[in-house]
């Protein structure tokens, strides 16, 4: 029924947790009030916004319509499992975010660093318009989408080493 708890193991951020998860919750629940995983923020609740922004299985995926049993036996990656574990340094995306001011309130960020890392990751040398359309459904109620597309162009340079 829906009350009951399903157990699942769900890998997030390159680690195992076994979890118990009513058929009708969303991963971004799970991810915050199961794992403590706070760095995807909860907004819209209704996946207009994109700032709930995880990746699975190297996709963009909005975590707030994602349920949680869904996610068994895939690659969850959150905000929090972009920095270095063994150094703690910065991803390049979060690194340029920082220098180049490619946040103002932040709500936005987590989801729209992992839907840039997921357009690196398949084109490493993306154009402007490339960034544009892939953050498309990433709101910025600030407006800062100039600078976001700047600190996305930057970080891909990083990452091939320019």
């Amino acid at each position: 029924m829906l009350g009951e708890l399903i157990p699942v193991v769900l890998r997030v951020n390159g680690d195992d947790y076994e979890v118990g998860v009513k058929p009708v919750e969303t991963l971004l629940d799970v991810l915050r009030e199961k794992l403590g995983l706070t760095g995807t923020p909860m907004m819209c609740d209704e996946g207009e916004c994109g700032s709930c922004t995880v990746l699975i299985d190297g996709k963009p995926v909005l975590s707030c319509m994602t349920l949680a049993v869904e996610c068994e036996g895939k690659d969850i990656l959150t905000i929090e499992g972009l920095a270095d574990p063994a150094t703690g340094e910065l991803h390049p995306l979060q690194r340029t975010f920082v220098e180049r001011s490619g946040m103002q309130c932040g709500i936005c960020t987590p989801g729209m660093i992992l839907t840039a890392k997921a357009l690196i990751d398949g084109n490493p040398d993306p154009t402007e318009d490339d960034v544009r359309e892939a953050l498309a459904g990433n709101l910025c109620r600030c407006g800062n989408y100039p600078r976001i597309a700047e600190c996305v162009l930057a970080a891909a340079e990083l990452m091939k080493g320019g």
